[in-house]
């Protein structure tokens, strides 16, 4: 039994150890910081204040159901500690589980009944459920849901004599008007609908037609760049070009998903990579991500942006096309890229990947869920996600995979990484992540990955972020989220 001496050294190296988490934190370093929590955590268990601290940490990081665990643990610790209750309605928001949230804001509000802060959160979750309920209550069932797509005719738009913004002659998007588009939006001028109906309804057509797994030849001597998560960061996105050239047949990329969302440019981003993608099939690869999807973009801020730069129509044009976009991309056979990892059950095969219904939003369970939410872990096995939603996987079950497969390495992207990469799995694993200080905050590089067939080798480049217009990160989200970040 330890001595009452050894426990209060414990509680005061506990407390010293808490305060350099606490300027980690503050400088951005969420990681480290989670690590600190966690030793004072190992020292003193009894104390709320550390499990609601890491709750809160894991939040920055997306990794909500940690969060969740920790703030539920911190409540267990301390019934009466009203911020237990406060990170897990945060953390539950994040999410999208506005119900649970509710719930966890009401017993903040019953523990500091008078704290206007508390006030105003409650009545804002109060305000999104009933948003929700509404939603529901007027939502047609799937089956009877006619297209949006159906209901516009974008010839008969008329463009206004004093528009000078990029305009596509007929009905061909060349390489001449992408380039003045993406000037303009450089500039922070608007594309005119008439244009991006044009352009996300050729897209529309043109992912139907695709399979959930794209296969690409990329012949000898020629390169495939693969860039990871951009996430609504325009102006990173010109400086990737500017590094690696435009897209084209003779260059073409892979964008592996969550091209929107956070960043406050993702109008710009999307329109961009379907222009590209219209203009020449075979010079931009697109796949789905985890955000690209209504109930991330409903909160993190793509939805916003839309009705502020096109309109509600294209709220629902674009949560239409998401539901096109291919999941899964294979190079010559051998290189296989998903958005976020692989799967609950060992045995997958590429043809099941194939055979995936993918004209829906994303389940909250099976191999499409899984595709696009899951992370790697660096012990063996499986584990549950840090996100609450999808899996982490081991190095045994990348082996298997790609031995089942016949394939060499698994690309992913998904998490932001301070180098912009990481290389895991005995090398058999490479996340990839493209947006460089992402949120403006987290300071770290973003990469892209050239592959030269024949041989396929990864050819990593980094680089650091350039600056953009004074338009923070999320500022067209859902103002209740907002209060959190």
């Amino acid at each position: 039994m330890p001595s009452m001496e050894n426990e209060g050294s414990n509680v005061s190296r506990a407390e010293e150890i808490k305060n350099q988490a606490n300027e980690a934190f503050k400088a951005h370093k969420y990681g480290q910081a989670i690590d600190l929590y966690t030793q004072a955590i190992e020292l003193n268990s009894q104390n709320a204040v550390y499990w609601a601290n890491r709750s809160f940490a894991h939040t920055k990081l997306e990794e909500y159901g940690s969060a969740i665990q920790d703030a539920t643990k911190a409540i267990e610790v301390d019934p009466k500690y009203s911020k237990g209750y406060y990170r897990r309605g945060a953390a539950y928001l994040a999410m999208g589980k506005f119900k649970e949230a509710l719930k966890d804001f009401q017993q903040v509000k019953r523990i500091c009944p008078n704290d206007p802060d508390a006030t105003k959160k409650l009545k804002e979750c109060e305000k999104a459920v009933m948003k929700l309920k509404f939603e529901e209550a007027i939502s047609v069932p799937e089956s009877e849901r006619h297209s949006v797509a159906d209901s516009i005719d974008y010839h008969t738009i008329d463009v206004e004599p004093q528009y000078s913004g990029a305009r596509i002659e007929g009905d061909v998007v060349t390489l001449d008007f992408v380039k003045k588009m993406m000037d303009d939006f450089k500039n922070q001028k608007c594309l005119h609908k008439r244009y991006a109906f044009q352009i996300v309804l050729q897209m529309r057509e043109m992912l139907r037609a695709l399979p959930s797994l794209v296969d690409i030849n990329v012949p000898d001597g020629c390169l495939l760049t693969v860039c990871g998560d951009v996430h609504g960061q325009f102006y990173d996105l010109i400086n990737i070009f500017e590094l690696n050239g435009l897209p084209s047949e003779e260059n073409p990329y892979l964008f592996n998903g969550d091209f929107v969302d956070r960043g406050s440019f993702s109008v710009e981003v999307i329109l961009t990579l379907f222009a590209f993608k219209c203009m020449c099939p075979s010079a931009i690869y697109l796949a789905r991500g985890n955000h690209e999807s209504k109930s991330m973009n409903k909160i993190y801020g793509f939805e916003g942006e839309v009705r502020s730069k096109l309109s509600e129509t294209f709220v629902e044009l674009f949560a239409e096309v998401f539901c096109c976009l291919p999941l899964a991309h294979v190079i010559n056979q051998k290189v296989f890229f998903v958005h976020g990892g692989l799967f609950s059950v060992d045995g997958v095969k590429l043809s099941d990947i194939r055979a995936i219904d993918r004209f829906c939003e994303p389940p909250e369970e099976g191999l499409m869920c899984e595709i696009l939410w899951s992370d790697p872990q660096p012990y063996p096995g499986r584990g549950p996600s840090k996100r609450g939603v999808g899996l982490s996987f081991g190095g045994d079950v990348t082996k298997r995979f790609l031995q089942d497969n016949n394939l060499d390495l698994v690309v992913r992207s998904h998490e932001v990484k301070d180098e912009g990469y990481e290389i895991e799995h005995d090398g058999k694993l490479i996340t990839v992540f493209s947006a460089p200080n992402y949120c403006d905050q987290m300071g770290n590089k973003g990469a892209f990955i050239r592959f030269e067939a024949p041989d396929l080798k990864p050819n990593i480049v980094t680089f650091s972020a350039v600056p953009h217009p004074d338009v923070k990160p999320m500022a067209y989200a859902n103002n209740f989220l907002r209060m959190f970040q």
